[in-house]
Parts: C-alpha cells; sequence; structure tokens
C-alpha cells in the first residue's frame, strides 16, 4: 500500500489568511501531495526574537479557518518538541510518529534561495522531496529531481501586513476566513502594534 503524501506547511501563521489556504489548495488540486498539514512553529529558528502571538491562539485561528477544507489540516505537533524547532528534528519526529506518511517540505521560493543556511540542509535535500512556491515573480529556478515547483496563482497578502491592517483598524475581510477574523475581533489581538 502506498503512503499518504503530507506537505508540511511550517510557519508562524499568525494569522493564517486566505493567501496560505488557497496555497495549499493548489498543492493538493495539482495533486503534489494528498493532504497539506499547517505545522504552527512555536519558535521559528530564523525569527528568534519575534513579537509572536501565542502559539495556541495561531493554532486556534488555522483550525478555524481550516475546518471545512478537505486535505487541509492545522496540526500543533511542532509544540512538544525541542525549542527552535529545526525542520530536520521536525521531520525525523514526524516520520517516527506517521510511518504511513510520506512526507514533503513545502517552502516559498525566498526560503530556497538560503536553504543552504538552514540546519542540515543537505539531509533535508537527500531524504526529502521539496515543494517551492513562488512569493514574487521568480522565475523557476534550476531545481533538482527531487524539488518540484509549484506554479500557483500569487496572493500578495502577508501576516505582516495583515497584522498591520487590524492595527489601523482597515478592513480586511477579504484576506481572512470569516471565523478567523471573528476570533480577532472577539479576542481583540493586533490592536495595538
Amino acid at each position: 500500500m502506498s503512503k499518504k503524501r503530507v506537505a508540511v506547511f511550517g510557519g508562524s501563521f499568525d494569522p493564517i489568511h486566505n493567501g496560505h489556504v488557497a496555497l495549499a489548495r493548489a498543492v493538493c488540486e495539482k495533486d503534489f501531495a494528498d493532504e497539506v498539514w499547517f505545522l504552527i512553529t512555536p519558535l521559528n529558528p530564523h525569527k528568534q526574537g519575534a513579537n509572536l502571538t501565542d502559539e495556541k491562539v495561531r493554532f486556534q485561528m488555522a483550525s478555524l479557518a481550516l475546518a471545512d477544507e478537505n486535505g487541509l489540516v492545522a496540526s500543533d505537533f511542532e509544540f512538544s518538541l525541542p525549542r527552535p524547532s529545526y525542520t530536520i528534528n521536525t521531520l525525523d519526529a514526524l516520520e517516527r510518529s506517521y510511518p504511513g506518511c510520506e512526507f514533503l517540505l513545502l517552502m516559498g521560493a525566498d526560503n530556497w534561495l538560503k536553504i543552504d543556511k538552514w540546519y542540515k540542509s543537505e539531509e533535508i535535500l537527500s531524504r526529502f522531496g521539496v515543494i517551492v512556491y513562488p512569493r514574487g515573480n521568480e522565475e523557476k529556478p534550476l531545481l533538482p529531481d527531487n524539488v518540484r515547483w509549484l506554479s500557483s496563482p500569487l496572493y500578495d497578502i502577508s501576516s505582516t501586513e495583515v497584522r498591520h491592517a487590524i492595527s489601523c483598524g482597515n478592513d480586511i475581510s477579504e484576506w481572512l476566513h470569516p471565523d478567523v477574523l471573528d476570533f480577532i475581533k472577539e479576542n481583540k489581538l493586533y490592536t495595538s502594534l
């Protein structure tokens, strides 16, 4: 029996927005993976010192955004792992916990260009497939055999912009799932940045 292909989409998701969800949908629609797991990162080694919203709150928002999405899963898997969360350690732990799955790494082209700076990047690339998506108007780079380029519509929004817009009192309803927007309002998130 073949293993379920799971694309691991790690990030802060502070907050998760419609661009994240559309990207993950494209991964499944183009049959690059059977599921996409949104791994909420408690502490990103590349963003140490960043003022992140509590991880459980970010996980709640992701769960709300993905509740009705087939094949898209909010995951708090990294919450129980040592911090900071190095990708290779997370992938190792996922393989041990879910032997029926084949894990792929989903990342933006900006991260792909600096993957050589990641902890144990050569091991990641030798053991796991990678799906790279454009973050701007990048041309498809020359990629190794186990790395696929996801040509998908680009959503020109970021979580940083969402937080800023909320702090300014701007309407961001087109950027967020309605339940996430309600949750942010109810909990007065991002109002004083």
